[in-house]
Parts: structure tokens; C-alpha cells; sequence
């Protein structure tokens, strides 16, 4: 795992600035104000996972003398530029940035630039003068989906046709996913609808999965590929609602209610996403630029967006999670315990599969 190697390093290791004591640089100590913005509170995982996680390690990184500052801009791009002015009126130290629209962004990156506040682009590659960059593989993780929606269908894939729920076309990531799912399905299994699902939202997606159905017919839909498990419930709902079972369904974020149904067999696998490791880059990247420092022992990758030529970048793999790996991921990382997952309703199939 060589990018979780590059990513141990503490921001204190990280440059060349630090003071002989290793306090802190010459330009700015532990008492730093980082700023962070994430995108939207629909999806559980921001407020569960990647909100709480880099506050506690922004607060180890400084001795718990650092604050984050944060704000949540419910899928509005236009909240979220004002909510970077706000972060520069108030002359935060760095600003890691989540977009809701990675174009729609870029202007308020360069204010902040302008007020000599560095940007770290997390999850999301957003535009303008960024000063580092964390996310997933994003492409791996469309041909990581693809591939296990290929394995579920096996030789019924020539048999019908899937319907691709794409993300929303204003996030920069969907368009990666969907160019790794294509690269692994096309070819392979019909593709009867496909969709750019407005907002991320699962009653969308809950909408186009109806309309496939009415245009395709109920018998003809194999598969579903699904961006993300929100859109899953979606998907699943309307598939029920039509009177069709035992067809696979994709996911991605590893959300409580997406490992429950792959529980139950209703969803097929979800992208497990390490956020741990991804919300502590971030952190360490963010704590070294606001410090003066060097981003050289944290960030061994580049990565090219629209506007910003070789950004540093920190890459973290993905897993594919099924049944079967339940115990060895979000169990073992502790993102959830076996009593979360298996309530009442989950406790027979948990049983099933021997997760007790």
C-alpha cells in the first residue's frame, strides 16, 4: 500500500521550514484555523466520517492547539462561495474544500489564493490554484463497480440490458466513475438507459429508474449500475415497486443502509472507501501548508485538473465490498460494529452469512 505509506507522515516531518525544536515553522506554529467545507449532508458519510475525522487529527497534528472551522453547503454551490468568503473574511489559515461544482468553485479558490490562503481539494478535484489534492482513484473505482456488477450477471449478461444511474454531472468524480465503469462494461452487456442523476439525489434516481423500466420493460432490466448507494435505495425502491427481485445493483460509499441490503441481497456491493486514510491526508496536508511547509513526504503523486497543472496529490485505494468481506473492512476499521448493522430486521440474514 504505497499510498498509505506516503500519507504516515505528520505534517511536522513534513518540510524543510520547521524550527530546530520541532514546534512548528517559522512561518506559523500549532495555533492554526483551518477551514472546511463539505459539499452536502444527504450523504451520511460527510458528517459521520470525514467532518469528525479530520478534526481530530488536525487536533493531534497540533498538540490540540489547532481549530477547524466548518461549514456544510447542502448541496448549494452558490452557499458554498459564499461560505469561502466568509472563511477569508475571517482569515482562516487554510481552507480544505469539498466542492458542490468543481467549475462553480473556482473563482472563490483564487480569492482565497489571493488572500494567501492555500486550498487542499478533498475528495473532489476542484478548479482554480488548489494547492493539494486527496481523493480516491476514481476511475478504479467506476471499473471496480463494473467489474463486480459483470461478476453477479456472469452468463446472463448478453441475456438483457442494464441501465447506468450515473452521478451528477456538476461533481467531477462521476464523470471519472462513469469512465471506468464504461471501460469495463462496454462490450460486454447492453446498455438500455443511462442517466446524469441531477444533484445525486435517490428519489432522481428513484425517477429514472421508473422511467427505464417503462421504456425498457420489466423483463429486459438484467443490472443496474449505481454510482453511489443513496441512488441504490432509489433504484431498489422502484425495482420492488415493479415487481422485479433478483436483480444486482451496484454501490459506492459503504453507507449503513447500503451494507444492509447487501445483507439482505437487495444490493449487490458497494465501493468501500477507507475515509480514515483520506480524511488524514488531508488534515496532514493542510496542517504542513498552513505551517509554511513542504508537502514533498506526503503528497509522492501529481495530478492534473482543468486549470492547475501537477497538483500534489495523495491517492487512496478502494475495496469492493460484498457479503463476503464484510467482517475484513468496515467492521474490522471500525466504521461500524456488527450490533449497527445487524438490528432487528437484518438479524436473520446476518445470521445467514455468519456475521455475529
Amino acid at each position: 500500500m504505497a499510498v498509505s505509506l506516503a500519507a504516515c507522515g505528520s505534517a511536522k516531518e513534513s518540510g524543510d521550514n520547521a524550527d530546530s525544536s520541532g514546534s512548528g515553522s517559522a512561518k506559523k506554529g500549532d495555533d492554526i484555523k483551518v477551514g472546511l467545507l463539505l459539499p452536502e449532508n444527504a450523504t451520511a458519510r460527510y458528517e459521520k466520517f470525514d467532518r469528525v475525522l479530520i478534526e481530530k487529527k488536525v487536533k493531534e497534528l497540533t498538540g490540540g492547539k489547532g481549530e477547524v472551522v466548518y461549514a456544510n453547503a447542502k448541496q448549494d454551490a452558490s452557499t458554498q462561495n459564499q461560505q469561502v468568503d466568509t472563511m477569508v473574511t475571517n482569515k482562516v489559515d487554510v481552507l480544505i474544500v469539498d466542492a458542490v461544482d468543481s467549475k462553480a468553485i473556482a473563482g472563490s479558490v483564487k480569492k482565497a489564493k489571493d488572500a494567501n490562503i492555500p486550498v487542499v481539494a478533498y475528495d473532489r478535484l476542484a478548479e482554480g490554484p488548489i494547492d493539494a489534492y486527496t481523493s480516491f482513484d476514481n476511475v478504479t473505482v467506476g471499473k471496480t463497480q463494473g467489474e463486480a456488477l459483470l461478476k453477479a450477471l456472469g452468463s446472463k449478461a448478453k441475456d438483457g440490458q442494464i441501465v447506468m444511474m450515473n452521478g451528477s454531472s456538476t461533481d467531477p468524480n462521476a464523470a471519472l466513475f462513469k469512465k471506468g465503469a464504461h471501460s469495463v462494461l462496454d462490450g460486454k452487456v447492453k446498455v438500455g438507459r443511462e442517466y446524469d442523476t441531477k444533484e445525486w439525489k435517490p428519489e432522481n434516481a428513484n425517477a429514472n429508474m421508473e422511467g427505464a423500466i417503462s421504456a425498457l420493460g420489466k423483463d429486459k432490466v438484467i443490472g443496474v449500475y449505481s454510482a453511489n448507494d443513496g441512488m441504490a435505495g432509489g433504484i431498489i425502491t422502484a425495482l420492488k415497486a415493479a415487481g422485479i427481485a433478483d436483480v444486482p445493483v451496484t454501490g459506492q460509499d459503504a453507507e449503513l443502509s447500503g451494507v444492509q441490503r447487501i445483507v439482505t441481497g437487495e444490493q449487490y456491493m458497494s465501493v468501500y472507501k477507507p475515509y480514515p486514510q483520506e480524511a488524514d491526508v488531508a488534515a496532514e496536508m493542510a496542517v504542513a501548508l498552513a505551517q509554511g511547509k513542504s508537502l514533498d513526504s506526503i503528497a509522492k503523486d501529481k495530478v492534473d485538473s482543468p486549470t492547475t497543472k501537477a497538483v500534489p496529490s495523495v491517492l487512496v485505494p478502494v475495496v469492493s465490498l460484498t457479503k463476503d468481506n464484510i467482517k475484513d473492512t468496515v467492521i474490522k476499521d471500525g466504521i461500524y460494529t456488527v450490533s449497527e448493522i445487524c438490528t432487528g430486521k437484518y438479524k436473520a440474514a446476518c445470521d445467514k452469512i455468519g456475521l455475529k
